[in-house]
């Protein structure tokens, strides 16, 4: 029944719903609540501003059919909040209360408002509230946990309505009367089982099917699975399972009896399936996942998955992909079957093979993209059929989809507080996937979380390498987003972790950014001195590539401080690095600001030279960009020493290199028009980019 549907896990924002509703009955209801909508608060008949927006809360159990009659009456007011419909679950499937801070960076989202990696829970429902404060939008907040849940994303503005669906009452919000919901009256019980097994059966025994709904105490998720049992069986009278429901155990309410009774006639490869539907991470399942819990073919899978549907058990999400979702009213009840039927180690053998199959997709995910190396398509190509993405967008759209399972898998992983192999695993393909096809930067919040997990775990289990390595990946997202000082405090702490282990990697790594870090501060003493020690950790290794990368940095460092002859020294002891270790991109870029510190050092014909060799070494590594900017800079060389027919000769070369139209549109480029003579103050923050960069 398409309006019992659960929303999923994540947040979501639509527009105004089309189409004709199939909901039935809580015709009262739906009448109180949009009364409640019209209603003076407390406030207002005070004569003063409400504080934050209205609040209507649905409370009932799980499966009584409260998110349905919250979506319903969505659908009705949706026409007086042009800014659409948010939709957000506060709980996952267990019962956990989803941490606000995640549900406000993925309202955020939704309202295509940006939010930095790693934001703490005020900063982001403040930036919740100041980008509702125009907008009339409507919230609907299911499985609300309590009223503090709630409370911290309530809108400021009165214009917003918030729709919340709970258990019970949320005691601490000012001004709610609760919906409080029973069963669907008897008329609507007898339609709802109609649309399961049709007309005929319901007509030629009315009584019998009013005494159904009955039994079911009219709980919409109980009569989808009644209707359910009906539909497969069309020789049964609907007093058949009236009568078997009655014989039934008393234990539990209506909804208990019902799914024992739909489940003992399942069939058992189906049953067990059914069972370990439990371990689905955030109660989402696709084939794949599904294949992996029961070791069935995915074909197989998709076909029982689309029988549970029908049977009442999964609720078909709306989704370009195949997903379906275990409704939370029976999580509990499907971990109670798990338990009872499978023993621990065919549990953890099932969440095993589904984190395996998990691995591996993520790895097929970002092998699609890297089709120009020969080994990656090997890799692709020795993966079964079954696990491959026809093109890079396929992969892309089955990890946007599956973004919210992929991150309760990972979530999973480090419940137990380990770092196995396989986890582990997960981890790092997840990470590559995500930058592979989002970009670190649009990936950064959901990459922050993973890091934060393997640094929580880390801690509370002493591994310093696994904290050396999370310290560093979560100071770099800090570095980014501009908090240089919690970054640095990262790196200190990652670097006493590599070196509680000796892993020469992490320290040499850790020093590195430390430098970054001062010297993103402007502190060019110190980055010059945690580069240096960097240096030596490297040279000691003969890491020639990684050295001559920090001959650059130690250059730049110099550069900001105005020490031109230490930095001319060091970005020639860069380039000889470069020349040794073959790589024509990274030479190109070092001659280029070797070329610069000179212009800065007072030496135009030096830097004349050193610009007109790098654009030759620019042209071999076919940057077009250094090329046009480079004989840019030699046009300003060439005027600043009374040449301006050569000069005009060099902006034409760059002109035809990017052309007309690309020039206006290229800041950098553009940027470098005039800058030889420039102090380094004006564009540190440039040669410190670039510099990281290479």
């Amino acid at each position: 029944m398409t309006d019992q549907v659960v929303e999923t896990g994540d947040v979501r924002l639509t527009g105004h719903p089309s189409g004709e509703s199939r909901f039935l009955g809580r015709t009262r209801e739906l009448k109180e609540l949009r009364a409640d909508i019209e209603r003076a608060g407390l406030d207002t008949l005070a004569g003063r501003k409400p504080p934050h927006a209205r609040v209507l809360l649905i409370a009932g159990r799980p499966g009584s059919g409260r998110t349905a009659l919250a979506e319903e009456l969505a659908r009705q007011v949706a026409d007086r909040y042009p800014d659409g419909v948010l939709r957000a679950r506060l709980s996952d499937p267990d019962g956990t209360p989803v941490p606000v801070e995640r549900t406000a960076r993925d309202l955020l989202a939704a309202l295509d408002q940006e939010a930095p990696a790693g934001a703490c829970e005020d900063d982001l429902t403040d930036a919740l509230r100041t980008a509702l404060a125009d907008r009339r939008a409507l919230l609907l907040l299911d499985d609300a946990a309590d009223a503090e849940h709630v409370g911290a994303l309530l809108p400021d503005t009165p214009d917003c309505l918030v729709v919340a669906v709970s258990g019970g009452p949320l005691t601490g919000i000012s001004d709610v009367r609760p919906c409080t919901l029973g069963g669907l009256d008897a008329k609507s019980g007898v339609e709802l089982l109609s649309r399961h097994t049709g007309s005929v059966r319901i007509t030629v025994d009315p009584r019998a099917a009013e005494g159904l709904a009955e039994e079911c105490q009219g709980q919409p998720a109980a009569l989808m699975l009644a209707g359910g049992w009906l539909a497969a069986r069309p020789q049964a009278a609907v007093s058949d399972l009236a009568k078997q429901l009655r014989a039934e155990d008393a234990e539990g309410n209506a909804l208990n009896r019902v799914f024992r009774l739909a489940c003992a006639a399942l069939p058992a490869t189906a049953a067990r399936m059914l069972r370990l539907l439990a371990l689905a991470p955030a109660g989402l399942v696709d084939p794949q996942t599904a294949s992996a819990l029961a070791g069935c073919s995915v074909a197989g899978a998709r076909t029982t998955l689309d029988d549970f549907v029908a049977l009442g058990f999964l609720h078909a999400v709306d989704s370009p992909l195949p997903q379906y979702e275990v409704p939370g009213c029976l999580h509990a009840e499907l971990r109670v079957l798990a338990e009872r039927h499978e023993r621990p180690a065919e549990l953890q053998l099932a969440r095993a093979r589904m984190l395996e199959r998990t691995v591996r997709l993520l790895q097929a995910c970002r092998a699609i993209t890297e089709t120009d190396s020969p080994q990656a398509r090997q890799k692709l190509l020795d993966l079964p059929r079954a696990l491959r993405f026809s093109t890079p967008r396929a992969a892309a759209e089955w990890l946007r989809v599956t973004r919210p399972a992929l991150l309760a898998s990972a979530r999973l992983a480090v419940a137990d507080g380990q770092l196995d192999t396989l986890a582990r695993r997960l981890m790092s393909q997840l990470v590559r996937a995500m930058v592979a096809h989002v970009g670190t930067q649009a990936a950064a919040p959901d990459l922050y979380d993973i890091h934060s997990l393997v640094l929580d775990v880390a801690e509370r289990r002493n591994l310093p390498r696994e904290r050396a390595a999370a310290l560093l990946n979560l100071g770099d997202l800090d570095a980014r987003t501009g908090r240089t000082a919690d970054a640095l405090a990262r790196y200190r702490a990652a670097l006493d972790a590599g070196r509680e282990v000796n892993d020469p990697y992490a320290t040499g790594r850790a020093m590195e950014s430390v430098g970054g870090a001062h010297l993103e501060l402007g502190d060019f003493d110190r980055a010059t001195d945690w580069f240096g020690r960097a240096l030596v950790e490297r040279l000691a290794r003969d890491e020639r590539a990684d050295a001559a990368r920090l001959y650059g940095r130690i250059a730049t460092a110099h550069t900001c401080a105005g020490r031109y002859g230490e930095a001319l020294r060091n970005w020639r002891a860069a380039i000889a690095g470069h020349r040794k270790s073959g790589d024509v991109a990274a030479q190109a870029r070092a001659l280029s600001e070797l070329a610069r510190v000179q212009g800065y050092a007072g030496r135009p014909e030096e830097s004349l030279r050193t610009c007109r060799e790098a654009v030759e070494w620019a042209r071999r590594a076919e940057d077009t960009r250094l090329q046009a900017a480079l004989h840019l800079r030699v046009a300003d060389t060439l005027e600043h020493l009374g040449d301006p027919a050569a000069a005009r000769l060099h902006r034409g070369a760059a002109e035809r290199i990017l052309g007309e139209h690309q020039e206006d549109e290229d800041g950098p480029v553009a940027a470098s028009n005039g800058d030889s003579h420039r102090k380094p103050e004006a564009d540190a923050c440039e040669i410190r980019s670039a510099s990281a960069e290479d």
